[in-house]
């Protein structure tokens, strides 16, 4: 099924990206685009995912430089930029791969897009992840490791539910019960013509 797959690519991702465990290490995609696109998008968009669970902890630190944080912002808003664009990349993979699918009369449009969902699967990931961490930490008090244990339990529940409904969505795709509509996401906040505050800046 798709879904195992990638739950498979993302623990790799999450993995490899642990080894040196810093946000300042070079990226590098396991998978050739031109040979295998899937794995290579859904790689690049959990190391992209595991980098702004880096970030999002950092500009936490209540003592860290404004300078610094300001910096860091900067980084987070470009991390999502490219967030963003690589879910639209999944999508169109997806589109691409089902366009001679023949859509039947009575066939829906799901709430999301697979891409969305598949999102979804990858920040599940990175939460399974930090929560076992969490039920093995040795400083950790044994109250706080049970209570995250029923945690980690419960998002293991919700990625087995989120895979299953990926599968089945990418099912009715392919045999035209449901059909895929698009929107991209069009955010305004980066584009120098949409935000009123880079506008002045011109």
């Amino acid at each position: 099924m798709f879904s195992h797959r990638a739950n498979e690519i993302f623990q790799e991702a999450i993995k490899t990206y642990k080894v040196l465990n810093t946000v300042d290490q070079p990226f590098k995609n396991k998978y050739d685009k031109d040979k295998d696109l899937i794995a290579h998008l859904l790689y690049r968009k959990c190391w992209i995912d595991t980098v702004q669970w880096a970030y999002e902890d950092i500009i936490r630190d209540p003592n860290i430089d404004p300078v610094a944080a300001l910096e860091l912002k900067r980084k987070i808003d470009a991390s999502n930029q490219d967030r963003t664009d690589t879910v639209e990349y999944i999508d169109s993979y997806f589109l691409d791969k089902y366009k001679d699918v023949e859509v039947k009369p009575y066939a829906t449009v799901n709430s999301e897009s697979p891409a969305w969902a598949i999102d979804r699967l990858s920040i599940l990931a990175l939460k399974i992840y930090h929560m076992h961490l969490e039920t093995i930490r040795e400083d950790a008090s044994e109250a706080h490791k049970a209570a995250c244990e029923k945690k980690l339990q419960v998002l293991l529940e919700q990625r087995e539910d989120l895979s299953k409904a990926i599968d089945k969505l990418l099912d009715d795709i392919s045999k035209g019960d449901k059909y895929m509509k698009v929107y991209k996401q069009m955010k305004m906040y980066n584009d120098e013509e949409l935000n009123p505050v880079l506008r002045g800046k011109k």
